[in-house]
């Protein structure tokens, strides 16, 4: 069982915050975090339901989705967004890396002058 700082409201707080342009907001019975109004990860909020749902590329969708714990996420109508469970088999560190994916993949759909405004460098 993965256990990381991730899977708590603050630890999820702490590392989402420190991308530019973050905002967190309690909503879905979830703690919701959104770069420009658009939301990049979650974290549910309900007692014993610990996961992290993020946006992730069709390649990751489709490897992620073949783990244990890791499944489509529910209440997205849209593929390329996973559930990852406290039980996966991804490593902290993997779980940092596709928060901060997804937040990347969100920015990157915003437009040239709201990553400005936002203070987002400019993407690769």
């Amino acid at each position: 069982m993965t256990t990381t700082k991730l899977f708590g409201s603050a630890g999820f707080d702490a590392f989402v915050s420190g991308f530019p342009g973050v905002t967190l907001l309690d909503q879905w019975e979830s703690r919701v975090a959104k770069v420009g109004d658009k939301v990049f990860a979650l974290i549910a909020l309900n007692q014993g339901d610990n996961r992290i749902t993020v946006k992730c590329s069709e390649e990751s969708f489709e490897i992620l989705t073949a783990l244990d714990g890791i499944d489509q996420a529910p209440y997205f109508a849209k593929r390329k967004w996973v559930s990852i469970t406290d039980g996966s088999p991804l490593k902290p560190e993997e779980i940092e890396h596709y928060v901060k994916r997804s937040y990347d993949l969100v920015a990157a759909g915003l437009t040239k002058k709201a990553r400005t405004e936002l203070g987002i460098v400019p993407l690769t």
